[in-house]
């Protein structure tokens, strides 16, 4: 299977017509026909019916072609990514992370050392779920995770970046958005966002509440679906600063508690790049500086 076939197919299950498909593609009608065939010899099933009509998927090219086009967008972007790579960068560095406002000076510590190693890409890739697989697997070269989720990590190195505090998110016009810290006490009578893959430290704090009886809760099944009820009214929650996105949409106030969260960045103890160590002090040095700004 070539990328020539892969896009005849696609576009013969766009058209449903070998003359059209074929003029799309700007090739011989024969051509496209005997590629596709090629194609179904070598997958081992028929793709389309054919009939004095055109073509008509069949129930197994349906599925096949759905697959084969959710392939060939990824291959189109790894054939951009390498084409963009090979005319600029010797070097690329990738730094996975959960959510985009998880480091939030990211973006300035990637213009800095831009400035300074113009020819060293850094890549960020965002994965909710499987970013610690992802970086076992060498996929990635730096990891933001939580320090508690990295004591069974083997082979890597920890750099401690900040800690982060639990805050209160509310809608900007509740009464609660207007106080500068907030208590167990203040969220009595109160119904609170609970759930949806919470750090361990925060998991505390809630069934603490939990436990006062006083507090109403409802199971959230991740942050953005929290966030969403949060903006409807259906209640508050509590959650890490580094989640904050600091868009203004919410009022994130300070809570009360001892628990807290240590950020911090992995990278792999093989991994000998200046460029990696370079480019985790940027980061380091710019939250050292951030003496004021909520985290």
């Amino acid at each position: 299977m070539n990328t020539k076939q892969i896009d005849y197919c696609i576009e013969l299950a766009h058209t449903l017509n070998f003359s059209r498909a074929a003029e799309n593609m700007f090739v011989s009608q024969p051509t496209l026909t005997y590629q596709i065939k090629l194609l179904e010899d070598e997958v081992g099933f028929a793709i389309f019916e054919r009939s004095g009509k055109g073509a008509a998927l069949t129930p197994a090219g349906s599925q096949f072609v759905t697959y084969l086009a959710n392939m060939r967008e990824e291959m189109k972007r790894a054939i951009e990514q390498g084409q963009n790579f090979s005319a600029k960068y010797k070097d690329n560095i990738t730094i996975s992370m959960m959510v985009r406002q998880a480091v939030y000076f990211l973006p300035e510590a990637m213009r800095i050392f831009s400035d300074r190693h113009p020819d060293i890409q850094i890549t960020p890739k965002f994965e909710y779920e499987n970013g610690v697989e992802g970086f076992l697997r060498n996929e990635t070269d730096i990891l933001f995770a939580l320090k508690e989720q990295t004591k069974q990590i083997p082979g890597i190195d920890v750099h401690d970046l900040f800690e982060s505090h639990i805050y209160l998110i509310s809608r900007k016009e509740d009464e609660l958005a207007s106080k500068n810290l907030l208590t167990e006490g203040d969220l009595y009578g109160r119904t609170l966002m609970v759930g949806g893959g919470s750090p361990l430290a925060l998991k505390a704090v809630q069934h603490r509440l939990i436990a006062s009886g006083k507090i109403n809760f409802f199971n959230s099944a991740d942050h953005d679906t929290t966030l969403t009820n949060v903006a409807a009214g259906r209640g508050v929650c509590l959650a890490p600063g580094f989640l904050n996105d600091h868009s203004g949409q919410f009022a994130w106030t300070p809570f009360d508690c001892r628990e807290s969260f240590s950020c911090v960045l992995c990278t792999h103890k093989n991994d000998a790049r200046d460029g990696v160590n370079e480019f985790i002090e940027v980061l380091k040095g710019l939250y050292l500086e951030a003496v004021a700004f909520p985290l």
